[in-house]
C-alpha cells in the first residue's frame, strides 16, 4: 500500500488492513510496508486505536518477526513524539541500558556515566523504573537509591551536563516521550517483548553536536538491527555489545564481541574483547554476583526477577560506590572493562590506553563527588 492510500484511510480502517495482513498464521501472514508500521504506531500512540486491537498488531508482528521495514516504520514514530532538546557541547554518549533491569546480577552500568564524565565525556542514561518481561533492577531504581532524582526534565539535565563538576545525568522515558510511556500498563498486559522493547531505546532525548549510542545485547540476530535503527536515529557512531543479561558490560570471564560503526557512512563492524588480555581482569565470574541472603519475591515464571529488584539496587549503590572509591573487585572490573570499551572506540585510543584512563579514575576517587550532586 502506497503513502497516498494510507493517508486515505482511517486509523481503524488501517489497522484492520494491517492486522488481516500480519495476523492470518504461521505461513500466510504477510509483511507491511515501513509505511504502514510508521503510520499505525502513531495512531497507537495518538490513542486513536483501542486496547483489543493495539494488542494484536503488537503481538502478530513479533510472532511472525518483525522485518527491518517493520521495526523502522514503528521506529519512526517513537522518534517523532520522542522530545529532544539540543545540546551546546562536542560529544554526548547515550547509554541505554536493559529497560526491563537485572534479575541474575548486581549490576555495576549505572556507574559508567560519572567515571566518563570524568574524562570530559558527558553521559545520558535513560529508561523506565520498571517495565516487563523481566521487571528487573534498572538506573531509574538505583539512581533513585542514590538520592538522586531520576524524574529530572530536560533542562534540569542539560544543566547537569553543562556543569563540570557532574557531567552526566538521566533522563526518563515518562520526560521525553509521554505518549509512548502511557502505553506501560497496555505492556503490563500483553506480557511478551513487543516490537516496541527493541526500538524504544534509540532516541536522542538530548542531542550534541556529535552523539554516541551504547547498548548491549544477548540473542545474536540484535546487533545489526540496532545498527540501523542507531543510523535511524541520527547518532554519529554506535556500539552493541555482547553484555551480561543483554547489557553494557561484558562478561568477566570470557570474550565478548562489539559491533559497531564509527560514523554513519561506514560499514559495520565487529571487535573481540578480552577481559584479561586487553583489561587485566582475572576473574572466574561473569559478572557481580547477587548475595544469597537477598530478599526473593512472589515471581511465578523464568522471566521475572526472582530477587526484590530494590534489594538488587540497594547493592548495586553499596559495591559501586566502593568502586567509585578504588575498592578492588568484580563490581570495579565491570565499571573498568564497559568504560573502557566505550571510551576506546569513541575516542579512538586504543583498550590498553583507555583502560588506563579508566583505573586512574578509580583508583583516585576523583568521579566520587559526581555522584553526590
Amino acid at each position: 500500500m502506497n503513502m497516498s492510500n494510507i493517508q486515505k484511510l482511517s486509523a481503524d480502517e488501517l489497522m484492520k488492513s494491517v492486522i488481516q495482513k500480519i495476523a492470518t498464521g504461521p505461513t500466510q501472514s504477510k509483511d507491511i510496508s515501513r509505511e504502514e508500521a510508521k503510520q499505525c504506531m502513531s495512531n497507537i500512540l495518538d490513542n486513536k486505536i483501542d486496547e483489543v486491537r493495539t494488542s494484536i498488531f503488537l503481538i502478530a508482528l513479533r510472532m511472525k518477526r518483525e522485518t527491518d521495514d517493520e521495526n523502522l516504520g514503528i521506529h519512526d514514530a517513537i522518534i517523532e513524539t520522542t522530545k529532544t532538546e539540543n545540546i551546546s557541547i562536542n560529544n554526548l554518549v547515550n547509554i541505554a541500558d536493559p529497560y526491563d533491569g537485572f534479575t541474575r546480577h548486581i549490576p555495576s552500568s549505572a556507574f559508567i556515566p560519572p567515571v566518563l564524565a570524568e574524562l570530559e565525556l558527558p553521559t545520558i542514561s535513560h529508561g523506565l523504573e520498571t517495565v516487563g518481561p523481566k521487571y528487573g533492577c534498572t538506573h531509574h531504581m538505583t539512581y533513585k537509591e542514590l538520592g538522586l532524582n531520576p524524574n529530572l526534565t530536560h533542562d534540569q539535565n542539560i544543566e547537569r551536563l553543562l556543569d563540570p563538576k557532574i557531567g552526566w545525568g538521566y533522563i526518563d522515558q515518562s520526560q521525553f516521550n509521554n505518549k509512548l510511556f502511557n502505553l506501560m500498563p497496555l505492556r503490563k498486559k500483553i506480557i511478551k517483548r513487543p516490537a516496541i522493547t527493541t526500538v524504544e531505546v534509540l532516541v536522542k532525548p538530548i542531542s550534541a553536536k556529535k552523539n554516541h549510542f551504547v547498548t548491549g545485547y544477548v540473542h545474536k540476530a540484535y546487533p545489526p538491527v540496532y545498527l540501523k535503527l542507531a543510523r535511524n536515529a541520527g547518532f554519529d557512531s554506535s556500539i552493541v555489545l555482547r553484555g551480561t543479561e543483554g547489557g553494557i558490560i561484558p562478561s568477566l570471564s570470557q570474550t565478548s564481541k562489539a559491533f559497531y560503526y564509527k560514523n554513519t557512512n561506514e560499514d559495520d563492524q565487529i571487535e573481540q574483547y578480552n577481559p584479561k588480555k586487553d583489561c587485566g581482569i582475572d576473574q572466574s565470574i561473569r559478572a557481580v554476583e547477587i548475595p544469597k541472603n537477598a530478599s526473593t519475591t512472589s515471581a511465578v515464571d523464568k522471566i521475572e526477577s526472582k530477587i526484590e529488584p530494590l534489594d538488587i539496587a540497594k547493592e548495586s549503590v553499596k559495591q559501586g560506590m566502593d568502586a567509585l572509591k578504588g575498592k578492588d573487585g568484580p563490581m570495579k572490573d565491570c565499571i573498568i572493562f564497559g568504560a573502557s570499551i566505550i571510551l576506546s572506540k569513541i575516542t579512538g585510543h586504543d583498550i590498553n590506553h583507555s583502560k588506563n584512563e579508566i583505573k586512574k579514575v578509580l583508583d583516585s576517587g576523583s568521579a566520587v563527588e559526581r555522584m553526590k550532586i
